[in-house]
C-alpha cells in the first residue's frame, strides 16, 4: 500500500469519529454528558468532565484531520517526466514526413 492509500484511511477514520463525536454532543446540555452522573462538576464522570473530554476530543480530531488532509496533498503520487508508458508506445511508431508538392505554375496568358 502506497502512503497515499494510508493517509486516506486515516483520514476516513478520524472523519467518521468525528461525526459520532459531534453527534454525540448536544449544546444544551442534553447529550451523553447529562447521562453521566448529573451530580455537577465536583462528581467523577460527571456533566462538566465529560462536556471537557468531548470537546478536547473533538478539537484534536479536527486539527489532526486537517493536518492529514494537508499530509495527504504532498504524498499524491504525480507522473514524473519519464512515463515508461508513453516511451514504449511511441518507440515503435514509424515518422513519415509528408511530401509537398508544389503545384505547376503555367503562365498562359490568353
Amino acid at each position: 500500500m502506497s502512503t497515499y492509500t494510508i493517509i486516506l484511511i486515516l483520514i476516513l477514520i478520524v472523519a467518521i469519529a468525528l461525526i459520532l463525536i459531534v453527534m454525540v454532543q448536544n449544546p444544551k446540555g442534553g447529550g451523553l454528558s447529562s447521562s453521566f452522573g448529573g451530580g455537577g462538576a465536583q462528581s467523577m464522570g460527571g456533566v462538566q468532565n465529560t462536556n471537557n473530554f468531548l470537546d478536547r476530543s473533538t478539537w484534536t480530531l479536527a486539527i489532526s484531520m486537517f493536518a492529514l488532509i494537508l499530509l495527504a496533498n504532498f504524498a499524491i503520487p504525480r507522473a514524473s517526466n519519464n512515463n515508461p508508458q508513453l516511451e514504449n508506445t511511441l518507440e515503435n511508431v514509424n515518422t513519415t514526413i509528408p511530401s509537398t508538392t508544389v503545384p505547376a505554375t503555367t503562365n498562359d496568358s490568353i
